[in-house]
């Protein structure tokens, strides 16, 4: 029994006289691990279902958050499907990303596409968000008030209205 224990176990375990005790101490030891771990599990998947991304977020940040998450909950032996996980970046995006998890639900196969597909293809729409963002970043709209006070007269609108 001693060689098969751990060594933080052996000392517990070495003032049982009766082979019957040690035994039932290591089965109260597992029991107690085995528990902790399934509470571990829970705490994770919740972690995991209450997760979403915020505007301010980036897409990789969040990403690698969430993977960490699933890495955690499979290495404590929980199977996590890979269809799951993707569905749930697709749902846990803002709304800037509205317009692509939208279109990648109906004509993407999410039962066999892989996080780094969907993470890619939210990427590459983030990508383009910026690049409009930053080409359109130094235009400010005037509203008519603003551009009569601009002009220094009531009436010197050059726009036409009809009215």
């Amino acid at each position: 029994i001693y060689q098969s224990i751990p060594e933080e176990h052996l000392l517990s375990l070495a003032e049982k006289k009766k082979a019957k005790d040690a035994w039932e101490a290591i089965k109260t030891m597992c029991q107690g691990a085995s528990r902790a771990k399934a509470a571990k599990i829970q705490t994770l998947k919740a972690e995991f279902e209450f997760l979403s991304m915020k505007d301010t977020d980036l897409l990789e940040d969040f990403c690698m958050k969430l993977n960490g998450i699933v890495t955690n909950i499979r290495a404590l032996g929980e199977d996590i499907k890979e269809s799951y996980v993707v569905k749930k970046i697709l749902h846990a995006v803002p709304p800037k990303f509205l317009q692509i998890a939208s279109t990648m639900e109906p004509f993407g196969n999410l039962e066999t596409m892989t996080v780094e597909e969907a993470v890619g293809s939210l990427k590459a729409h983030e990508e383009r968000i910026k690049g409009n963002t930053e080409n359109n970043g130094g235009q400010l709209l005037m509203t008519e008030e603003d551009w009569i006070k601009r002009e220094g007269g009531e009436n010197k609108l050059l726009l036409t209205r009809e009215e």
